[in-house]
C-alpha cells in the first residue's frame, strides 16, 4: 500500500475545506459543539437523499418539530406526514422512537451511546458524536469510500479497508470539520463520473489523479438486480378526498394509501383487480391510467381504476395523509382528467 503523508493531507484538506466549506443550516456553531438535534435529524434524513433535495425536506421537519422534545410528543402520523416525500420512511420511524428515548434521558455522551439509539448505525453516531462533542470518529460513506479509494487507488475497497484508511487520515484535532471537509470534497470536486481534480486540493497526494484514471477507482459496484412489481389500486372518491388504508412492511409502513393488490406471480392483472374488488366490496369503474415507482430495489407499476364502495371506510383528507410518492402519483391521474385542485408532489 503506498505510504500517504498525512500530515501534510491534513492539512491541505482542512485550509481547502475552511475556504470552501458548504453553508448548510445544520453546521451552525462551534466546531464539536453543534445542536445534535440539528445535526442528527440531518445526518438520518441525508442518508438517502441529496443534499440539495434534503435541505427542503430538513427545513419543513424542523419547522413541524423545533426540538426532540417537540418530535417526541407528536403522533407518528404527523411525522410520517413531515417525511412526506423523503422516502425511506423507517428512517422517519426510528427517528421518532429515538426521540422518545433522548427527551427522557437526555443526548448521549459519547458515540456509543448514539448507536444504541433507533435507527443510528456507525457511520451515523461517528458524524454526531465528531460534530457535536469533539469525539475522533471517523465516517465511512459513499463520498469518504470514493476520496479514500482514490488517494490509495484501491479498487475495490472493502468496507473494513475505508474505515482502517478513514481512522488512519482523521485528524484528532477537528474530528467533525475533517469528516465534513472529506465529505464536501467527494460530493462537490471529487465526483464519481466528472471529477475536478486540477482543483482538487489533494490532487498531489492522489494516486488515482497520478494514474491518469481517477475515475477507474473505485471499481463500480454490483448492483442488486431491480425486482419488477405489479399491482392494482382503486381510487374510491376524489383527488381531495378518498378511501385510504394504512401501508405496512418496512418500506411504507405507518404511511396511508389508496387500497392495493399486488399480482401475484403467474395470475392475470384481472384477477388481482377482482380480488381487491371484493375485498373492498367495490364496483370497478374506467381505468384512470398507470404509474410506476422505484424503491430501494424494487420497482411497482400500479394500474389505477376510479371505484365505488357504498360501504368502504369513510374517505379521508388526501392533503392531510401522509402517503408515500406513488400514491401522489396514482391520484394526479385523477386531477389530470378532472383539474382538480390537488397538486402532486
Amino acid at each position: 500500500m503506498t505510504s500517504l503523508p498525512v500530515l501534510q493531507v491534513r492539512a491541505a484538506l482542512l485550509a481547502w475545506f475552511d475556504a470552501h466549506a458548504r453553508d448548510l443550516p445544520w453546521r451552525a456553531g462551534a466546531e464539536g459543539r453543534r445542536d445534535p438535534y440539528r445535526v442528527w435529524v440531518s445526518e438520518i434524513l441525508l442518508q438517502q437523499t441529496q443534499v440539495a433535495r434534503g435541505l427542503t425536506y430538513y427545513d419543513r421537519f424542523l419547522a413541524a418539530f423545533p426540538t426532540v422534545q417537540a418530535l417526541a410528543a407528536a403522533p407518528e402520523a404527523d411525522v410520517l406526514k413531515a417525511w412526506e416525500g423523503c422516502g425511506y420512511y423507517a428512517r422517519a420511524r426510528n427517528l421518532h422512537r429515538a426521540a422518545k428515548e433522548v427527551a427522557e434521558r437526555g443526548f448521549p455522551a459519547a458515540y456509543a451511546g448514539w448507536l444504541a439509539l433507533p435507527g443510528v448505525g456507525p457511520y451515523t453516531a461517528a458524524a454526531v458524536s465528531s460534530l457535536t462533542l469533539g469525539e475522533a470518529r471517523a465516517v465511512n460513506d459513499g463520498n469518504v469510500r470514493r476520496v479514500l479509494a482514490r488517494l490509495w487507488a484501491e479498487k475495490t475497497p472493502t468496507d473494513a479497508w475505508v474505515q482502517a484508511r478513514a481512522d488512519e487520515v482523521l485528524d484528532p484535532a477537528r474530528p467533525g470539520a475533517w469528516n465534513e471537509a472529506v465529505m464536501d470534497l467527494g460530493a462537490t470536486v471529487c465526483t464519481p463520473r466528472a471529477p475536478r481534480c486540477p482543483e482538487c486540493p489533494l490532487a498531489a497526494h492522489c494516486a488515482a489523479f497520478g494514474s491518469g484514471q481517477p475515475t477507474a477507482y473505485p471499481a463500480p459496484k454490483l448492483r442488486a438486480k431491480v425486482r419488477e412489481v405489479e399491482g392494482v389500486a382503486l381510487l374510491i372518491g376524489d383527488a381531495r378526498a378518498a378511501v385510504l388504508e394504512r401501508r405496512e412492511g418496512s418500506l411504507l409502513g405507518g404511511l396511508m394509501g389508496l387500497p392495493t393488490e399486488e399480482r401475484r406471480e403467474d395470475e392475470a392483472l384481472q384477477d388481482a383487480l377482482s380480488r381487491l374488488a371484493a375485498r373492498m366490496g367495490a364496483q370497478v369503474g374506467e381505468p384512470l391510467g398507470t404509474v410506476t415507482h422505484g424503491m430501494t430495489h424494487r420497482r411497482m407499476t400500479l394500474h389505477v381504476y376510479a371505484a365505488t364502495a357504498p360501504h368502504a371506510p369513510q374517505s379521508v383528507s388526501v392533503s392531510a395523509a401522509a402517503l408515500s410518492r406513488l400514491d401522489r402519483k396514482a391520484l394526479a391521474l385523477l386531477e389530470a382528467r378532472e383539474g382538480s385542485l390537488f397538486a402532486p408532489t
